[in-house]
């Protein structure tokens, strides 16, 4: 395993999902190609299955379960202790996805979350944007 192992908070997530072309299209063409590989627990999956039966995505039971069809069995799973140390988070959501980067040693959380890019001088773990991800794998 060579790619980069990554979270990927539900906003990043849904728009490499959903969109064709875009600007998160890389994401997804990532992890499809072994260039990253997702790390999901079961709080971030849950929230995921949650979100993408929001009506206004206007998506099937079928589709839905294509979309997790595609991007699940690139997932690691991680089982994340529920005593695990973060740092405070603003929004409580926010810390399932740092919970989940710690206890896994990520590489990077790759987020657009601004309450969890305040978050970036207090995490073990990198917390980046896209762009800032992505920038830093061409570097490599």
């Amino acid at each position: 395993m060579t790619g980069s192992r990554v979270v990927l908070d539900t906003n990043v997530l849904l728009s490499a999902l959903l969109f064709q072309t875009g600007t998160l299209t890389w994401i997804r063409n990532a992890w499809q190609s072994d260039v990253i590989h997702p790390l999901a627990s079961r709080a971030t999956v849950e929230e995921l299955i949650r979100v993408l039966g929001y009506p206004k995505f206007r998506l099937t039971r079928a589709d839905q379960q294509e979309l997790l069809d595609d991007y699940l069995p690139q997932c690691q799973t991680v089982d994340v202790p529920g005593d695990i140390a973060t740092p405070p988070c603003r929004d409580p959501a926010d810390r399932a996805f740092l919970a989940l980067a710690l206890a896994a040693h990520a590489d990077a959380l790759v987020t657009g979350d601004h309450d969890l890019l305040a978050m970036t001088e207090v995490s073990a773990v990198p917390v980046l944007t896209p762009a800032a991800f992505c920038k830093s794998r061409a570097e490599l």
